[in-house]
């Protein structure tokens, strides 16, 4: 069952206007607004049937819930969550060229944001992220992701060990990324059915979702730095990916 949910922000509300109007329930504008797009969103809106509503600037922050809102927000119901029922047809479905990102707990909204517009530039075939310690798709998430996350399939699950799992059996090869591992990501062949799994901020991939990987890689940083931001290296490990695979 989808869920109804603000996103706000200038770049959000026109993504979703643009992409998925038809789960656009309303809009809500900032009635002292200056900012010219806004007059763009308002006319698209008003183009497609959708109710705008002129708000004070308390309603919209208190929408925002801290979140930048730029003088605009919009009712949206938004796509259903996948889950593991779902990952046999979607692998399936990419006829051995699955690309399959893998989050394991990553807890800043920005960060998992950042890695789903990198997920939907790439191109991927899903992105599995679990229920439980981890940020879910916020209000946050969806603006700093731009519209990504309704650009591509989303899976949540409740238990990940047991996802990774299922997508071995699936055929897809599963590479952990571990600063401490031997092997770089360039040795690697990502051309076939490949699942990328990264850890959280902090403490990196836990021990059972390492454990259960086929290999454990690293990105190599010839710098005095010990690792990258995980949104950093989702988009290094996914565009990797993408090169060999030879994209346009």
């Amino acid at each position: 069952m989808s869920k109804t949910s603000w996103i706000v922000g200038i770049n959000a509300v026109a993504s979703a206007l643009e992409h998925d109007v038809a789960n656009v329930r309303e809009v809500l504008m900032e009635n002292s607004g200056k900012n010219p797009r806004l007059s763009e969103i308002e006319k698209e809106a008003v183009d497609c049937g959708i109710q705008v509503r002129k708000v004070n600037t308390q309603a919209l922050e208190g929408i925002a819930g801290g979140t930048r809102h730029q003088g605009v927000a919009a009712r949206y119901e938004a796509a259903k969550l996948l889950d593991e029922k779902d990952l046999k047809g979607l692998v399936e479905g990419a006829e051995g060229k699955a690309l399959v990102l893998v989050l394991d707990g990553v807890q800043d909204p920005h960060n998992l944001g950042a890695c789903l517009r990198s997920a939907a530039a790439a191109g991927v075939t899903c992105v599995i992220i679990p229920k439980d310690k981890a940020v879910g798709v916020t209000a946050t998430v969806r603006k700093t992701a731009a519209g990504a996350a309704d650009r591509i399939a989303l899976v949540q699950v409740t238990n990940l060990a047991r996802a990774l799992r299922e997508l071995k059996d699936l055929g897809v090869w599963l590479y952990g990324f571990a600063g401490e591992a031997k092997a770089s990501i360039y040795s690697l062949d990502l051309k076939g059915n490949v699942g990328l799994v990264l850890g959280g901020e902090g403490d990196g991939l836990r021990r059972l979702t390492g454990e259960t990987c086929d290999q454990l890689v690293r990105i190599p940083m010839p710098g005095d730095m010990e690792s990258l931001n995980v949104s950093v290296a989702t988009g290094v490990a996914l565009f990797e990916a993408v090169r060999q695979r030879g994209a346009a």
